[in-house]
């Protein structure tokens, strides 16, 4: 997924930053109110991950107006702020879930997981498609019921097109999936990640959208 975080304790928002990163999402890390907002309207984020307590504009304030702008993004608020009515406010201008802080990494990512089935509209971690079996939870993948190895840019990839089969996805869309932004991205780098899951597993698994990008087909 690609994940907004808005944090502006450094040492807490390095930690979750990593820590996502490490399950394959490509994270873009605001540290204010104000650039949190600028960030949300810019770019297409599957999930928004907000801290309440934030220099120059409070995290309420801005879950509140994008909410009124339509845009539709699920939330998770991240916040020490424990107080019954604190979390109800959250709850009512539009957060999708709640965690108080101080948390434990593995909840987070499990709280992200659980939301992204959520938006995608599945009910389990484990992902089915022709002869792929990838699990969002444990992040592994089999086809035709042989274990495959993927580095985390391969799971992503292959996690985003699986979402949708049939759907094309433009290279750009692809590549804000796999990067955040202050990652180099090789010219080719996203044909080189193709290339490695056909080669894993078959030619034929990812088709090519002549001039557009790539899709997973419906049927074999």
């Amino acid at each position: 997924m690609r994940i907004l975080l808005v944090e502006d304790d450094a040492m807490l928002g390095e930690a979750v930053r990593k820590g996502l990163a490490l399950q394959s999402h490509a994270v873009d890390w605001a540290r204010d109110g104000e650039a949190a907002a600028e960030h949300w309207r810019s770019a297409n984020y599957d999930l928004v991950l907000l801290d309440l307590g934030l220099p120059r504009r409070d995290g309420l304030s801005v879950l509140r107006d994008a909410r009124r702008d339509g845009l539709e993004t699920p939330v998770l608020i991240l916040t020490a702020r424990d107080a019954v009515n604190d979390r109800v406010g959250g709850l009512d201008a539009g957060a999708d879930d709640y965690l108080l802080k101080p948390f434990d990494l593995d909840e987070l990512l499990a709280r992200v997981r659980a939301l992204g089935r959520r938006h995608a509209g599945r009910v389990q971690s484990k992902v089915e498609h022709l002869d792929l079996v990838i699990d969002l939870a444990d992040r592994t993948a089999q086809f035709k019921g042989e274990a495959v190895a993927l580095t985390r840019r391969e799971f992503a990839l292959l996690g985003a097109l699986i979402e949708q089969p049939g759907r094309v996805w433009t290279r750009e869309q692809l590549v804000e999936r796999l990067y955040g932004w202050n990652e180099e991205i090789a010219s080719n780098a996203l044909d080189v990640h193709v290339h490695a899951l056909r080669r894993k597993l078959s030619a034929d698994f990812i088709r090519n959208a002549r001039g557009v990008g790539y899709y997973i087909p419906k049927d074999a």
